[in-house]
């Protein structure tokens, strides 16, 4: 492959993932600024502890954000590597200017929904779809989401349950000026950012695990493999009740998979015995 070729697809890879990085700092930036900032809860987000402390300093929103994010961001760079700083870099820059940018167009706007409940509820939704985004191309848009990212790899906790225990010490910083509503659905609305945010980023890739004791064996694994096109592995298990042998089958499939492996199961043998594990991770380390 020449070195134009070579130059020209690393140029077509860098703005495709530009173009992906954007609309991805372009959701989170629209659920602050239209759900967020109306609800006044601080919900797992830096902007959230921008808002609170746009009580106390004379800056906009977006100024302080962009603050905080500078700071994290020397600390993103020296824990969670180049590659990452650089996209967070990019990312962090392009979010208040977003926010700035909305601030400028709609001065008074107040709330899509007139409720703070509804409002924090959506912002939860959208915000943890665009945060997917940027962190499944392993980026972030800065602030507490590079808090997460560092608790993720050092303490390897799922990135849903770091960002609501990060978020939890900023929707208790709430309570500095806000009514006690607005701290509990702080509260309440970190937790469960958490788990939506962990469904985003894992629930779509989720497979199943299915282990399957079968007389019909060899149709089994015929149609696994040829028409799944799927791969299995068959043990050799043992009954505790009479000491039987049997040859268990264990194959990892999608949900569509699933389905048509259950329809066959039921229509082959009804009798099979089956157990099912849901799976989120899948690692293949070959021999050195």
């Amino acid at each position: 492959m020449s070195a134009q070729k070579i130059n020209k697809n690393t140029s077509t890879n860098w703005l495709k993932e530009g173009m992906i990085l954007t609309a991805g700092v372009a959701i989170v930036s629209s659920a602050v600024f239209f759900f967020l900032i109306p609800s006044q809860a601080s919900v797992s987000s830096i902007a959230g502890l921008s808002m609170v402390l746009s009580n106390f300093v004379p800056l906009p929103i977006s100024a302080i954000t962009m603050i905080l994010n500078v700071l994290l961001l020397i600390l993103g760079f020296l824990t969670c590597g180049k590659a990452f700083g650089a996209k967070t870099v990019y990312t962090s820059i392009l979010l208040p200017v977003f926010l700035a940018l909305y601030e400028k167009i709609l001065p008074d706007y107040q709330s899509m929904t007139g409720s703070p409940e509804l409002d924090v509820l959506s912002y939860i939704l959208v915000v943890s779809f665009g945060l997917s985004i940027l962190f499944n191309q392993n980026a972030s848009s800065g602030g507490l989401d590079i808090v997460a990212k560092i608790m993720n790899k050092y303490l390897h906790m799922e990135l849903g349950r770091a960002m609501s225990l990060a978020g939890m010490v900023i929707s208790l910083s709430s309570a500095l000026v806000y009514d006690k509503k607005i701290v509990v659905l702080s509260v309440i609305g970190t937790f469960f950012n958490g788990m939506i945010l962990d469904y985003f980023i894992f629930g779509q890739n989720l497979k199943r695990r299915v282990c399957i004791i079968t007389k019909k064996e060899e149709e089994l694994r015929q149609y696994i493999v040829n028409e799944l096109h799927s791969g299995a592995t068959i043990y050799e298990a043992i009954g505790a009740y009479h000491m039987e042998k049997h040859r268990e089958i264990i194959t990892i499939v999608n949900k569509s998979e699933y389905q048509q492996l259950m329809n066959f199961i039921n229509h082959t043998d009804p009798e099979a015995f089956i157990t099912v594990y849901t799976v989120s991770d899948m690692r293949y380390r070959p021999k050195k």
